[in-house]
Parts: structure tokens; sequence; C-alpha cells
């Protein structure tokens, strides 16, 4: 768990958001072992933007994972660390890839987070 929520932490250092200020990085564990990573991608017209945890995923999927064990998120204003939720669009995402038991760790560091599962982040998920 501290070796992902490290290579959140790593990520979140290529975030660009210049318009929030809040950085976000994320790594995602596949079930093959391989951590993939994201960051959050803003634009000045923000519907264009992007979530660090939905970066990490579609990386994912785009070299052909589609099974995955947990995430690590971590994020900040510069100089700031918070464990931060995913959003609702992220949670939607986790969904189509991930079953309820999948784990979405919300760190502040290494040493200080929280586990919840997507099932508890997301009740009553809509999934076909």
């Amino acid at each position: 768990m501290k070796e992902l929520i490290k290579k959140a932490i790593e990520a979140r250092s290529f975030s660009y958001s210049p318009y929030s200020g809040f950085q976000v990085g994320a790594a995602l564990l596949g079930k093959s072992g391989k951590i993939y990573t994201g960051c959050n991608v803003e634009n000045a017209a923000y519907g264009p933007s992007n979530c660090a945890e939905r970066t990490a995923f579609f990386k994912a999927v785009s070299e052909g994972e589609r099974e995955f064990e947990r995430i690590a998120i971590v994020g900040g204003h510069e100089g700031e660390s918070v464990a931060p939720s995913p959003c609702g669009v992220c949670r939607q995402v986790m969904t189509e890839f991930c079953e309820p038991s999948f784990e979405v760790i919300m760190a502040v560091s290494e040493d200080e987070y929280e586990v919840m599962t997507l099932g508890e982040l997301m009740p009553k998920s809509f999934d076909l």
C-alpha cells in the first residue's frame, strides 16, 4: 500500500493545474501487478480537464489492462496535502472496470490514509 501511495505522490508532481492550483496524483494497481500513474490536467475551458484517477485508468486500459486491485490518490494545493475523495465521474469510471470490493486509498502521506471500497463510495452504482 505504501508503494502505491509513494507512486501517487510522485505522479502529483506532474499535475498541470494552473486554474485551481489543486494538484492530484493517482497510482492504479492492475491485477497484473503493473502500476499506472496519472495526474490531473486542467484546461481553460474546464470541460476538457481530466482527473488523475481517470488519467491512470485510461492509460491502463489503453495498454490492455482491464482488471484492477486498488488505487491510491493524493492531492492538495502546493505545500499542503489532503486525502482527496474521487469525484463522481471518476467513481463512475471505476465502476465500469472494478468490482465493489475495489480499494480506494485516499492519502495524505504514506503513513496517513483512509481506505474505502468502491461499493462504499458508490452505493447503488449505475452499470449495465
